[in-house]
């Protein structure tokens, strides 16, 4: 009779082991899911390039600014030092 209750301990840990197991992952997949359908914005598709925006000018190529400075000789310091 003891090995039966033995036995019969064994699979109940087991079990316990598997349904925490089983908690452990579905809560995680439920806040997933409740954040889909609270929190993000149906029909509002990202999409994966900038947007320009106007107000604010683009930095100025080589040819606006005067192109490159001249070049520094290899004895004289960089300018600002």
């Amino acid at each position: 009779m003891k090995a039966l209750d033995f036995q019969s301990s064994s699979q109940s840990v087991d079990w316990m082991i598997f349904v925490g197991l089983l908690v452990a992952m579905a809560i995680p997949v439920f806040c997933f899911v409740i954040w889909l359908l609270l929190f993000r914005q149906p029909g509002k598709k990202r999409s994966k390039h900038r947007k320009h925006r106007h107000h604010r000018p683009l930095n100025p190529t080589l040819a606006q600014t005067g192109g490159l400075p001249p070049v520094r000789r290899s004895d004289e310091p960089p300018h600002g030092v």
